[in-house]
């Protein structure tokens, strides 16, 4: 879910807003400064390349700088630009050649003639603390950039930026359905992918 905004009270929400419909170039730059970077770490998690994600996240400044007249506050700054950051993103990603899928088939959990699962599913670790925190942080975003796009998307959205299915769904122009069977299959190659960094040795 997009972070709330770093403005105090609605009545200094109402003042930022008032001074970036006026112009004031140091609302502008109060803005890029404290919401910035939470904007980045949002493309990040979409496009994986910095580089594109630093050009999608200076997009989203644009379109919502240019577009701010129209932003009746119904809801917070940072989520409006959480918003457009998202949109950014995925613009980006249409306007790439497209590129054969990669099949998901070699990450997702295999099954016997029976029906069952050809290995059984291993508990896991207690969940990490203190330093561990960062690196198991560090695994999962490394497993999650290994999902093929199609599939890695649908998880950031739903998993990540706490998007409904229906918000998914009209993001990516395709059907709810179509965003439940894909965030299921990427959540099953997800498990996959981390099982032997979190398994509990002890059992």
């Amino acid at each position: 879910m997009p972070p709330a905004s770093p403005v105090e009270s609605l009545a200094d929400e109402s003042a930022l807003l008032a001074r970036l419909k006026a112009g004031d170039p140091g609302a502008y730059e109060q803005v890029v400064r404290e919401m910035g970077g939470r904007m980045l770490a949002v493309a990040r998690r979409i496009l994986v390349d910095e580089n594109e994600s630093q050009d999608a996240v200076q997009d989203a400044f644009v379109s919502a700088f240019r577009n701010i007249a129209k932003f009746e506050g119904n809801s917070q700054i940072a989520t409006w630009l959480h918003r457009i950051t998202v949109n950014a993103c995925l613009m980006r990603l249409r306007k790439k050649r497209r590129q054969d899928e990669v099949s998901l088939d070699a990450l997702l959990p295999s099954f016997g003639a029976d029906g069952h699962p050809a290995h059984a599913a291993s508990p896991w670790r207690q969940s990490p603390t203190g330093d561990e925190l960062a690196e198991t942080r560090e695994s999962i975003r490394a497993a999650i950039a290994k999902l093929p796009e199609h599939y890695r998307i649908v998880l950031v959205l739903r998993d990540i930026e706490a998007l409904d299915t229906a918000q998914t769904a009209a993001l990516l122009e395709t059907t709810e359905a179509a965003v439940k069977i894909r965030l299921h299959r990427a959540r099953q190659a997800l498990r996959e992918l981390l099982d032997s960094t979190f398994r509990d040795s002890s059992n």
